[in-house]
């Protein structure tokens, strides 16, 4: 619908000239009187019958349609001001949307009374559902900041989420995102049997690196400190040949092609000499066993093959002429080894005999008997390794050619 315009008329029914010129209303006698607006007498209606009264405000006169049109000046050369607008047509009922103000033509030159109103007050013309319309065409659905500089649809949609994520829960959505919060029975069953292994793995762990590594540290450094504590009594004549108390060392082994340097203790305790890096000699009940200054017998001895030292753990590898020695206060003694038995029971004590049956030995003799666990790691069966004496050496002659570098 078009704005209502003052139609052109000759000269005789405007004057010649258009408002706001030097004609009509600034002639002497266009209009008269002491009207409250500026000294005229009354305000003069449309001669052609389609606007009201013509309006003035400051040198400008405007035509003001009755109907609720637009006021256009006189003088299409001029905007009409807003306050002509709202001062003389009727409020817009926003709540019975009675009345409409119709939209200006494109080609307008003033704007709509509703633009006008609009753009002061922020608010959008029309009705409640011509505002929501309007609010979402320029936000979306639920709203938001428009304009060139606004968000796209899916940001508004996804930041009017997140507010209503912050908006307080009802009772029964906050008890059910409890419950989700909270685990089943299942879930925690599973965390704790996972936190029991988890445990159980690094005590094994532990356990693995104390009897693989710690043990043989601690072994060594005990067994070096009898070796030292053995070879400075002799030197001094602290000791003399003869009987000896359980744990006490008497004499050191050398094994030259293992390169083993070990003391030996009497009995085969574990806790007193072999967990201490110690080799143990069989010397009490029935599984005594000869001294190696005895004119016959087996001098037998015991030694870990795994931990706490492991001395025997390669005498698997000894082979037949092999040179082992035995050191005491005194003298060297010197086996050369002959034979082997890979596995035997553990209770099979005719191997450390005088004359042991599977040695290959046939009468008394000087031997020496090394046992030991196998397979590795494990203490099921026992290993065997035999050999003869071959030579005497009294410590005063130096030491034997075995131990001669």
């Amino acid at each position: 619908m078009t704005a209502l315009r003052p139609e052109r008329e000759s000269g005789a029914s405007y004057g010649q000239e258009p408002y706001g010129a030097s004609g009509a209303y600034e002639a002497s006698g266009s209009f008269e009187g002491s009207g409250a607006s500026g000294g005229f007498e009354e305000w003069g209606g449309d001669p052609s019958g389609q606007h009201g009264a013509y309006v003035p405000v400051g040198d400008e006169a405007y035509a003001v349609p009755v109907d609720g049109g637009y006021a256009a000046p006189a003088d299409e050369g001029y905007v009409a001001p807003a306050e002509v607008v709202e001062a003389y047509l009727p409020p817009i009922d926003e709540e019975t949307v009675a009345l409409r103000i119709p939209e200006p033509p494109s080609g307008s030159r003033l704007p709509s009374t509703a633009s006008t109103a609009s753009s002061a007050t922020g608010t959008t013309p029309g009705g409640r559902a011509a505002r929501r319309k309007a609010a979402k065409r320029r936000h979306g659905r639920h709203g938001g900041h428009g304009g060139p500089g606004s968000r796209t649809d899916s940001e508004g949609g996804e930041e009017a989420a997140s507010e209503a994520s912050k908006a307080p829960l009802s009772r029964v959505e906050a008890r059910r995102r409890a419950r989700a919060r909270k685990a089943s029975p299942g879930v925690v069953a599973s965390r704790a049997i996972g936190e029991v292994f988890i445990t159980t793995g690094v005590l094994m762990l532990l356990f693995v690196t104390y009897q693989l590594w710690w043990t043989n540290v601690r072994a060594h450094a005990q067994a070096d400190k009898e070796t030292s504590t053995l070879q400075d009594d002799w030197a001094s004549g602290k000791r003399a040949p003869g009987e000896f108390e359980p744990g006490q060392g008497f004499a050191i082994l050398h094994i030259p092609k293992l390169d083993v340097v070990v003391p030996i203790a009497e009995g085969v305790s574990n806790k007193k000499v072999l967990d201490k890096g110690m080799v143990g000699h069989y010397s009490e009940g029935k599984l005594k066993t000869a001294m190696p200054g005895a004119k016959t017998g087996n001098f037998a001895l015991a030694g870990h093959r795994n931990t706490h030292g492991e001395p025997f753990r390669y005498i698997n590898r000894l082979q037949k002429g092999d040179e082992v020695v035995v050191e005491t206060q005194d003298k060297y003694y010197v086996y050369k080894m002959t034979s082997t038995l890979p596995v035997t029971s553990p209770s099979n004590t005719s191997v450390i005999g005088p004359v042991p049956p599977q040695s290959g030995f046939t009468k008394p003799g000087r031997y020496i008997t090394l046992t030991t666990c196998t397979p590795e790691f494990t203490s099921k069966y026992r290993l065997i390794v035999w050999g003869k004496m071959v030579e005497e050496r009294p410590r005063s002659k130096g030491k034997p050619d075995a131990l001669v570098e």
